[in-house]
């Protein structure tokens, strides 16, 4: 099942667009609050919007990488790294709307690196680990880059991977039962999208270990 099935080419390119710009803004302000200089910056950025991309075409054999064959896809961080430069105070105003993108950015990533990924002949557990690596991998790159723990791994902050991982199931689900429709596909890139706006509105939180009793204090 090829991704174009699902959107068309002008309207999946438009999408991915947003999505890289979104995922792009968030590194370029942790780059800020660490005090990174412009070419810090827009590391960030480009590996933000992209890095989950990247490792998933490498290990598809989808090479050279989306990324360096389509301009707009590496131009876009560098032009999200100047908003920010410039206008990083407006930016952080507006971080609630960010994380909104960012969720729509998450759900349309974990989708299209599922599709993507099958269509390369990928099994279906694969498929959909690669579409989760596709839509969190660049915030895992970028953590570490900055020297902080992933946020993917804090027990403190709200729930990311698991939306990403329940839009890649419906996914796979959809594809084992010949059901993988544009409206299959739309309905696991709002499923994901939904459970992440509702996870930062409740702040739910993955468990921790159970009857846990380290006294550590986390920063």
């Amino acid at each position: 099942m090829q991704l174009q099935q699902l959107f068309s080419p002008s309207v999946q390119h438009t999408l991915d667009v947003i999505g890289i710009f979104v995922f792009a803004i968030s590194g370029a302000l942790l780059a800020v609050r660490k005090n990174f200089d412009i070419f810090g910056m827009a590391v960030l950025a480009e590996v933000t919007a992209l890095g989950g991309g990247l490792f998933r075409d490498v290990v598809i054999g989808a090479v050279p990488p989306a990324a360096f064959t389509d301009l707009g896809y590496f131009l876009t961080p560098l032009l999200a790294t100047l908003v920010v430069f410039f206008l990083h105070p407006h930016v952080e105003r507006i971080q609630t709307g960010v994380l909104v993108f960012d969720a729509a950015g998450l759900g349309l990533f974990c989708v299209s690196g599922t599709t993507k990924a099958y269509s390369y002949g990928l099994n279906l557990t694969a498929s959909a680990t690669l579409g989760l690596a596709t839509a969190v991998g660049g915030g895992v790159l970028r953590d570490v880059l900055a020297n902080e723990v992933p946020s993917l791994l804090r027990w403190d902050r709200d729930l990311y991977a698991v939306p990403a991982i329940v839009g890649a199931t419906m996914v796979v689900l959809c594809i084992r039962y010949d059901v993988l429709t544009p409206l299959t596909g739309g309905l696991a890139v709002v499923t994901a999208f939904v459970l992440r706006l509702l996870a930062m509105r409740f702040h739910w939180r993955a468990p921790r270990a159970w009857n846990r009793r380290s006294t550590v204090t986390e920063e």
